[in-house]
């Protein structure tokens, strides 16, 4: 009888376990894509020379994106968007190319992770990472 009403607890307990690992892992890969975007996209600014694929722009980055994703991970469910802006220092060659070396990219990647089992959240949990680097090329 104890055991009847122990094995759910202790099932529920190692699935659930197993389900927030999911999670973990998927807001690492987001996280970790949100920097790696951005790291490949300030290297390919207008400057740069001797790389394949100079000049990354919005569909460049999120088709790099769709590149590393991992087993586990829906690309569909991936939302990039890459933005180039000013930095702070507002350079003045930044207002007539956001793409020169000295501005900023920033990448944004947002994610719907969908838990597995049927007692947590259905409607699922939106994962979002930003990063933000000075293009150097």
């Amino acid at each position: 009888m104890e055991f009847a009403i122990l094995i759910p607890v202790l099932f529920a307990l190692v699935f659930g376990i197993i389900d927030f690992g999911r999670a973990l892992y998927t807001f690492h890969f987001v996280s970790e894509a949100a920097r790696e975007a951005t790291r490949w996209a300030s290297v390919r600014g207008n400057a740069c020379s001797g790389l394949s694929g100079c000049g990354a722009g919005q569909s460049e980055v999120t088709a790099y994106v769709a590149s590393i994703v991992p087993m586990g991970i829906d690309p569909s469910k991936l939302n990039v968007t890459a933005t180039w802006v000013a930095p702070p220092n507002n350079l003045a060659i930044c207002q007539a190319d956001k793409h020169s070396p000295g501005c900023a990219v920033h990448v944004q990647i947002d994610y719907q992770f969908k838990f597995i089992l049927p007692f947590l959240p259905t409607s699922g949990y939106r994962m979002t990472s930003t990063s933000e680097m000075i293009i150097s090329q």
